[in-house]
Parts: structure tokens; sequence; C-alpha cells
């Protein structure tokens, strides 16, 4: 996995996407958001919390989690995930490369019972972390939302591995990310390099490919749920009125008016984010979004 403090720089003030987006509301989570028709419209009114929130309950919700469970958050970053896990009775370890995230994650959500966060590679894990031990077999869920696509494909295979190794017999992985419809080489679908660049990646998984690796490891695939519409598609759409309004002067005022923290944007960083939000629009076409309920197979049953 990338150097924690290199992948810091997408998730604070140094990325301009970022900075808009922190003016728009995203705060505790980072997630992209599930969005319904129903509630698109309200999107102005609320901002991406709401929708981010759901996205993180439709997520835990795949990990059938109970009271007393022993559970990963990989990749949890600022810990609004973990916590949610702790507030449902499981024990949640939140862990995370930067140390920035989990030092927020601590203040924020640290005193909670149950919840525990640590700085480790979750492509690598250590023999313990936050004074709880990460055996083979110890834990009963590992989870991670929107999280790997930061890990390269080995990272990712390494994953998959160190998840199987450390769940117990019948326990389950959700895994929740960003994928390609193809194997197409990234540099194809991103050839401006901005969307790596932004979020700092290196390539998606093909989204057919997640499945084969996962079995290798050790893991039977229960679901695969295709979330491209309500996340990506919706999201899409919500970034091309941004984009509409943020081209022309009296865009950027009106958006000025409903989100004041965009008034510290200059003109560079307007054309800026623009270009990245374009960038992003058009690797869209080649993405999906999915999710993926992978279980270990239960002590004496073949995978």
């Amino acid at each position: 996995m990338g150097d924690g403090r290199d992948l810091a720089s997408a998730y604070n003030d140094d990325s301009v996407l970022f900075r808009v987006l922190r003016h728009l509301g995203w705060d505790s989570l980072a997630d992209i958001g599930y969005f319904t028709l129903p509630t698109l419209p309200f999107v102005v009114l609320t901002g991406p919390v709401p929708f981010q929130r759901r996205l993180a309950r439709r997520s835990l919700a795949l990990l059938d989690a109970r009271p007393g469970q022993l559970v990963l958050d990989a990749g949890c970053g600022r810990g609004a995930t973990t916590a949610r896990l702790g507030a449902a009775g499981c024990r949640a370890l939140g862990v995370d490369v930067q140390r920035a995230q989990i030092d927020q994650a601590r203040r924020r959500f640290g005193g909670l019972p149950g919840v525990r966060f640590a700085v480790a590679d979750a492509t690598a894990l250590p023999g313990q972390a936050a004074r709880i031990p990460l055996k083979d077999g110890s834990f009963d869920r590992v989870h991670c939302l929107e999280a790997a696509f930061h890990f390269g494909h080995e990272g990712r295979r390494s994953f998959l591995n160190e998840s199987f190794r450390l769940l117990r017999p019948g326990g389950r992985l959700v895994l929740v990310d960003v994928t390609s419809r193809t194997d197409q080489p990234i540099g194809a679908l991103d050839p401006t390099g901005l969307v790596r660049a932004t979020w700092r990646f290196d390539d998606l998984e093909p989204c057919e490919r997640y499945p084969r690796t996962a079995s290798a490891a050790g893991f039977t695939t229960r679901r695969i749920l295709d979330w491209t519409t309500p996340v990506l598609h919706r999201a899409a759409g919500l970034c091309a009125l941004f984009v509409g309004a943020a081209s022309t002067r009296a865009g950027r005022r009106a958006l000025c008016v409903r989100w004041p923290g965009l008034r510290t944007l200059d003109a560079r960083d307007w054309d800026e984010v623009i270009a990245v939000v374009r960038a992003h629009r058009a690797i869209g076409r080649a993405t999906r979004y999915t999710a993926y309920v992978l279980d270990k197979p239960a002590a004496g049953v073949a995978a």
C-alpha cells in the first residue's frame, strides 16, 4: 500500500477537490454517498452527509455483525463507520495508514465503549493493534468501505489474504470498492492522470477479477451488488450541475451564497476543480461501484 503521508494529501486541503467537498459538507465520512431519486433534490439543502451516511449504513448492514463480535474496519478514515459498529455493540477496531485520520478518529470516537483505533496497513497487518492481537481466526467480521482502490492490485490481493487469515471459520468480509468495468489499463481511462493524482491511487480492480482473487484466498462469494447507478451515476449528475454553475461568474456567486466556504477559492482554484471533476466524469463511464460479500467457509466446509 502507498505511503500514508502521501495518501493524506488526498484527504486534506492540499487537494482543491477535497477543499470543495469539505465546504460542501464532507466531515467524518469521506465516501461518495448513496443517492436515491426521491431524495436527490434535497442535496442542495442538506449537502452530501445524509447520503454518505446511507452508503455507510448499507455497507455495514451487509456485515450482519452481532453484538459482542470482533470487527476490523479496514481503511476506517475518520472513524465514523467504526463508531457505528461500536454503537451496535460490536468490539470494533478501526485501522488506517493515515495518522492524521486516526488522530481525528480518536478525538471524535475514541471514548466510545468497544471502539479502538490504530495506525496500521490493512494489507500487511502487525501482530497487534491498539493492544488487540491480530491472530489467525481471531475476528468475526472485516469491513472495508471505499478504501481498497488505494491498495493497488498486489495490495488488494494481500488484503484479501490477510482478511481470510484474520477471520474465524464462518466469518465475513464486506468489501465495497470503485472498480473497473474492464481490464483496460488505467492510463486509457484517466489519460491526464488527474483522477489518480487527486486520490493517490495507481489502478482500479476489474470488477470481475475481485471474486476470482477472493476465491484464490479461500473465500466463497455470497453476494455481489452493483451500486453503480445510485453511487457513481447520480454523483456524476450532481457533479455536472456543479461544474455547470462553477463555469460562470453568476453560478459561482450562487454556489458561494449556498456554501460560503467556497468564497476562499480563487479563479485558479475554480478552473482546477472544474478540470478535476470533468476528468472524474470521463473515467466514470468505465467504472463501477461494487459491494462484495465474501464468507470464510465454516470449519469442515470446503471453499
